[in-house]
């Protein structure tokens, strides 16, 4: 097990036994549980992250702390965007997408006047970084 798996591991763990709050750098930050699966493993893949709510959806952030490249998990919701959320102490299937043009400025502008390391990751990269909107079904 990689230490980023370690870390997602202990972050799962306090999720659950808490009702969705952690401690430390997500303490009192929008926290949701994203399920998808592996685009080329078919495998479930379970990522903590942070999320702002946008009407009944949710939106996540592909930032990968600012890395060159977007994420694994952004990568599995483009080939499979149907996929479950964990949100508190309930579960929600949605529909993923990402978010383009206006609708993903202006979700993109709040998350960094929310919480400033988003505006970091931006500076520290050349991609735009994905805004992807997680749409409850049914």
């Amino acid at each position: 097990m990689s230490k980023g798996d370690d870390w997602n591991a202990a972050i799962i763990e306090e999720f659950r036994a808490n009702g969705g709050r952690v401690g430390g750098q997500f303490e009192g930050a929008p926290l949701l549980l994203l399920h998808s699966v592996g685009a080329r493993s078919g495998k479930e893949r379970v990522n903590p992250m942070m999320y702002q709510a946008v009407g009944d959806a949710y939106a996540v952030f592909a930032s990968k702390g600012g890395a060159p490249f977007n994420p694994d998990w952004y990568h599995n919701l483009v080939a499979n965007p149907e996929a479950t959320v964990e949100v508190g102490a309930i579960t929600v299937e949605v529909r993923a997408r990402t978010a383009q043009g206006a609708e993903r400025d202006t979700i993109w502008e709040t998350q960094k006047e929310r919480y400033r390391g988003f505006a970091d990751y931006e500076a520290s990269t050349a991609r735009q970084i994905p805004v992807v909107i997680l749409e409850p079904v049914g």
